[in-house]
């Protein structure tokens, strides 16, 4: 797995331990990550807080093309925005499908040619160059603003993730934009509001009673450090963005625990956690990148600087 590209989690629904083999090493060859879910909580996965790219269904999921089809169209009414990419027994069209799966299947493929299956997880997965110089200048920043404004909390982090689930995760999230000539979007940290609470009382940061206006200024301050340190890094002068610019509305829909960025790009997701090691108390932040509005990855401050980094040392050389 390349360890300089974030990873994508995906849905993998089959029953065959030999299908499930081919896929799993097809996940470690194409920087993604396989999670299964038993048929009696596929329900409760799909309503959790799991951040998912996509899902990987078995045409015979459940011991029929009925029950499969049952599956996809469970999915698509819960998390529609993740695509479904359907493992055919036999070629890879959507010929004889019943109508409710052919409808809600993004893709298909067969075990003996997973060429499409690659040409689906890029359009939808990796659609987005992230460069590497970004992510890394992320992680970079948000862990120094961690360990600097939670001293006495451990940290710790996960792969970056990219993910296409629309899900809020907790009851607490800021939201700031991104404004520059080559990216617009924002940033989002969603995090739960007891257990923030519980791993942060009893420290420097919170000695007497934690309530939920307390959260929120930690949470602002905390949004404000990562995106004045992120404004500096890369988002670049104003002047730049003194031409009209388009504005979509965003839709929250807190019964549903949904939030739209009018869009269906794929969003740059970093998992930390906060941890009390005296009281054992931890919590988890969910930060995400979502360029809906622009999106030039190639015009990135930083992106030449992998190069330039690669030249000195003498692994690249300029012909």
């Amino acid at each position: 797995m390349n360890t300089n590209k974030p990873v994508s989690k995906v849905l993998v629904l089959e029953d065959s331990p030999v299908r499930l083999a081919a896929i799993r090493r097809f996940c470690d060859e194409h920087n993604l990550v396989g999670l299964k879910a038993r048929k009696n909580r596929l329900t409760s996965v799909l309503r959790s807080n799991i951040d998912l790219g996509a899902v990987l269904l078995g045409e015979d999921y459940g011991g029929s093309l009925a029950e499969s089809a049952a599956a996809a169209t469970r999915i698509d009414a819960l998390r529609p925005e993740l695509p479904i990419i359907l493992r055919r027994a036999e070629g890879s069209g959507r010929e004889g499908l019943p109508p409710a799966l052919a409808d809600v299947v993004c893709a298909t493929y067969s075990a003996d040619d997973t060429a499409p299956l690659v040409s689906a997880i890029d359009e939808y997965l990796f659609s987005f160059d992230f460069p590497n110089a970004l992510v890394r200048g992320i992680s970079e920043i948000t862990e120094a603003r961690l360990a600097g404004m939670f001293k006495h909390l451990a940290a710790s982090w996960e792969t970056p993730c990219i993910v296409r689930d629309r899900i809020i995760f907790g009851e607490l999230f800021s939201l700031i934009p991104l404004e520059s000539a080559w990216c617009r979007g924002y940033m989002m940290i969603q995090t739960e509001e007891e257990p923030l609470a519980a791993v942060v009382r009893g420290t420097a940061l919170a000695q007497g009673d934690v309530g939920f206006r307390e959260l929120n200024e930690l949470l602002g301050e905390l949004t404000n450090l990562i995106w004045g340190a992120f404004k500096d890094r890369f988002l670049g002068g104003a002047d730049a963005l003194a031409r009209s610019q388009v504005q979509v509305p965003l839709l929250i829909n807190h019964k549903h625990r949904y939030i739209s960025f009018g869009t269906d790009n794929p969003q740059l997701c970093f998992k930390y956690r906060l941890t009390n090691e005296t009281t054992g108390a931890s919590a988890e932040l969910d930060q995400r990148f979502i360029f809906s509005l622009n999106w030039s990855p190639e015009d990135c401050p930083d992106s030449a600087a992998d190069v330039d980094v690669l030249i000195e040392a003498g692994e690249l050389e300029l012909f």
